[in-house]
């Protein structure tokens, strides 16, 4: 009896961590809560996500429209096709990244282009950004861009294996090479794959970047000096093997939520870490269910 008692009580000590979130996987979007699928509906491949105020959901469609969603309906209630508009017609063009900047404004960025616009609801352009791209290609010119609270933009460049931060007049103000830590690269997208294609960026309380290097397999954290503060490494937790790191997400309680995609069955596709403790917390493995491309996902009841 002594035992259960210890036993139970030691289960009473375990967190219990509720998550809902919005993710993409084998063709459809998806708000899945703990197990089980809240809303669902047939969508191809995004590589970006936001939820608005309201609940409507972002995505790009085609890889060149972004569109907003009422989850309601199920209904694209909006869009704008960057392929059409504001002098690119004709263009070779992806967008892998775009941002709600309220007010009825789009962040979008254009690789093809390689630039970064605003337009308001109606596609009037607003302001247009140039890109530095040493290596231009419409697939690979940026991954995921942001843009920050002082007007300034944080741009991932998956074909350079640099993170950018452009000013609001254009010029860059900031870079850091994703290093290739004396390795390498290796073709691929798996866990066996190597290189330096960032995806992700975000700038951290303290001024620091939180940085996913795709198939670099790790998240790294750098100083406006570039100094590398903190790095999780593709077997540093355990159980775990890290592949093509994705989306990174910053909660309240101050742990990050990490996007494996390309890791295979029996691997997890989010994994939240405690940053200081480097211990996980929380995961997600839906592979039967989501397969083995969940790229993009966000925690929205945390």
């Amino acid at each position: 009896m002594k035992a259960l008692l210890l036993a139970a009580f030691a289960l009473l000590l375990v967190p219990c961590h509720a998550r809902d979130v919005l993710l993409h996987g084998k063709g459809r979007l998806v708000l899945w809560s703990d197990g089980e699928i809240k809303w669902e509906m047939p969508w191809g491949m995004i590589h970006d996500i936001h939820r608005g105020p309201d609940g409507q959901v972002f995505v790009q469609r085609k890889m060149r429209e972004v569109c907003e969603i009422d989850p309601e309906t199920k209904e694209v209630v909006w869009s704008y096709d960057a392929s059409s508009n504001n002098g690119n017609g004709g263009k070779k063009i992806e967008v892998h990244a775009f941002q709600p900047l309220g007010y009825g404004k789009m962040m979008v960025a254009e690789s093809g282009p390689g630039r970064i616009i605003e337009i308001d609801r109606d596609g009037k352009l607003l302001k247009e950004v140039k890109l530095k791209l040493d290596r231009p290609h419409p697939h690979r010119d940026t991954r995921l861009a942001r843009k920050l609270e002082n007007g300034n933009y944080l741009v991932c460049h998956e074909g350079d294996g640099v993170v950018r931060e452009y000013g609001s007049d254009g010029k860059v103000v900031w870079e850091f090479p994703v290093p290739l830590f004396g390795r390498e690269p290796k073709g691929g997208h798996g866990p066996e794959a190597f290189g330096n294609q960032a995806f992700c960026a975000l700038r951290l309380k303290n001024g620091n970047t939180l940085v996913s290097t795709g198939n670099g397999h790790s998240v790294l954290e750098v100083t406006p000096g570039k100094e590398i503060v903190w790095k999780l490494e593709q077997s540093d937790l355990e159980g775990i093997t890290l592949a093509w790191v994705t989306t990174l997400q910053v909660l309240s309680n101050g742990n990050y939520v990490i996007g494996n995609c390309h890791a295979g069955p029996g691997q997890p596709q989010l994994v939240e870490v405690d940053p200081k403790t480097r211990k996980v917390v929380w995961q997600m493995d839906e592979f039967e269910r989501f397969g083995n491309d969940v790229s993009n996902s966000l925690v929205i009841v945390e």
